[in-house]
């Protein structure tokens, strides 16, 4: 199981939002690209960048930090947030990503979805973000009546390679991932899932890998102090 810390960016900084409310924000740096080569130097495998605002706005509103994060370190790095037109796509994966999350766009746009799939294959990947099992949209600001288990079986037919599933409810609240959704959406289907939400201890690490998860994202948890990113990789 490949392990990704996540760099949230809102107005150009690295933040984590609690339970995706914009209005509970804690800042943790000015400098994301410094906080992805902190990450590269304690050797996790994958980087997971997050456009907060452009989740919200359907733009790519922190474009340039993510590329300077992208051309500072070596590590493979999948973004997300805001992306909804395939001009969006090429620019991030033209700067050097190796996977893009289509979010909001892969309910509202199925017929973007596919193309995307269809061009770049592998490099997309999609975010099932959900509140009480059902799709929620537009920055985690809106719930769809999509359940979301639904919606990745109809990935699958697509030719969707891997999704990052974030149950929002457990979102930076440091108790735990939701493990029988997540071992519920892992068997529906042969996607590779990243779990993501909730993970706070050694436990829900090693728990997701017996569950054989393809990944997990890990957050709050490291920016607090709560996890020893170091640690995790000594001890799991």
């Amino acid at each position: 199981m490949i392990l990704l810390p996540a760099i949230d960016i809102r107005g150009g900084n690295c933040v984590r939002l609690t339970q995706g409310d914009y209005r509970q924000e804690t800042i943790y740096s000015d400098s994301p690209a410094s906080i992805a080569k902190q990450w590269e130097d304690q050797q996790a495998d994958y980087l997971h960048v997050v456009d907060l605002d452009g989740a919200k706005t359907g733009t790519a509103a922190n474009a340039e930090t993510i590329r300077e994060i992208v051309q500072t370190i070596q590590i493979p790095v999948q973004i997300g947030g805001g992306i909804r037109s395939i001009d969006t796509l090429q620019t991030y994966l033209s700067a050097g990503a190796d996977r893009v999350i289509i979010g909001t766009a892969a309910i509202h746009h199925m017929d973007f979805l596919k193309e995307a799939v269809a061009s770049f294959g592998d490099n997309i990947a999609v975010s099932i973000d959900a509140r009480n099992g059902f799709i929620a949209t537009d920055g985690w600001t809106e719930t769809s009546d999509v359940k979301a288990i639904d919606l990745m079986k109809e990935l699958e037919t697509i030719g969707v390679s891997t999704i990052i599933y974030t149950d929002i409810l457990k979102d930076g609240m440091l108790k735990g991932p939701n493990f029988e959704e997540l071992n519920a959406i892992n068997c529906a289907t042969n996607i590779q899932v990243i779990a993501s939400g909730g993970i706070s201890s050694l436990e829900d690490v090693n728990r997701l890998k017996e569950m054989d998860l393809y990944g997990a994202i890990i957050g709050k948890a490291l920016y607090d102090g709560t996890l020893s990113f170091t640690n995790i990789r000594e001890e799991t």
